[in-house]
């Protein structure tokens, strides 16, 4: 009895030992120091991913309404929003973009759908651009592949990089009144809808100055256009317009202008919006969405 019941259990060790063998070496194991993720719902896999400075709550409204149907991944990025820093000091955008790479294969999330406002527009970019077999399609919100671009046609990263890193060091330099100032005198050109002000601006002061600081400058001096004719994931950028913007047409060459080389791309301009279209024309955005994730 004892060389049977021995025997059984050698045998289910071996199985074990075999099919953890089998495995990912990263699968379920996996702990990422560059964010953290809050999943939520069930169904098709949506990793959403927040801009500079904010908080995974910017996804609140659509969060609520997509987690009966979708299993969505809310990033939350180290350093901002009060998230601590975490990781060691140096790049921000790159090392959340290989470990977003590593977080989908680590969970085998098959080809999920990306949603990123911003800064989080382009880390999607750039994980599209990398990894274009981890990534089913990919939402842009009010994001462009060169940022700078916007500051006039002749403008490259190369010419840009002083303004960037003065920026950079000014910003890293700045007490919290100076900072908190500077963000409540520029949230009116971000956010249109009054009442959304306060906790855009919170989630900036509540960010670590140096992470803050140096993400900035990356978005800045971040150049993809040359990349997006490589990019065959299917992209929908949604963009905002309002008349305090200037000329329709202006804005409109501006977006589709920058990704003309991207084969697989489709544009959704949603007005009476600033920046942060899910917080002033949240109706419209989860429209936009929606139709997104059909």
């Amino acid at each position: 009895m004892f060389s049977v019941t021995r025997k059984l259990v050698l045998a289910s060790m071996a199985a074990f030992l075999i099919n953890t063998a089998l495995q990912p070496a990263d699968a379920q194991t996996f702990t990422p120091s560059r964010f953290t993720v809050e999943v939520r719902g069930e169904g098709p896999d949506v990793i959403l991913i927040p801009g500079l400075g904010s908080s995974r709550d910017v996804w609140a409204a659509q969060a609520d309404a997509l987690a009966a149907t979708h299993r969505l991944h809310l990033v939350q990025i180290n350093g901002f929003a009060g998230q601590p820093v975490g990781a060691p000091a140096g790049q921000i955008i790159q090392p959340v973009v290989d470990e977003l790479a590593r977080y989908i294969e680590a969970n085998d999330i098959e080809r999920p759908a990306i949603i990123g406002h911003s800064m989080g527009g382009l880390t999607g970019l750039m994980l599209a651009r990398q990894n274009s077999d981890r990534v089913g399609k990919l939402m842009i919100v009010d994001s462009l592949p060169f940022f700078s671009g916007m500051f006039g046609p002749q403008v490259t990263a190369a010419s840009v990089e002083p303004q960037a890193r003065a920026m950079r060091d000014q910003i890293s330099g700045m007490d919290d009144a100076a900072f908190l100032a500077q963000q409540n005198g520029g949230i009116g050109r971000l956010v249109k809808t009054e009442d959304r002000r306060a906790e855009v601006v919170a989630w900036s002061a509540a960010s670590d100055r140096a992470t803050f600081a140096g993400a900035m400058y990356e978005v800045l001096t971040t150049d993809m256009r040359p990349e997006l004719a490589t990019i065959a994931t299917p992209i929908t950028v949604v963009y905002a317009y309002d008349a305090a913007m200037g000329p329709e047409a202006m804005i409109d060459g501006l977006y589709r202008g920058q990704y003309a080389p991207a084969p697989n791309v489709s544009f959704v301009r949603i007005d009476g919006s600033y920046h942060f279209i899910m917080l002033d024309q949240p109706a419209l955005f989860q429209t936009a969405v929606t139709d997104f994730l059909r």
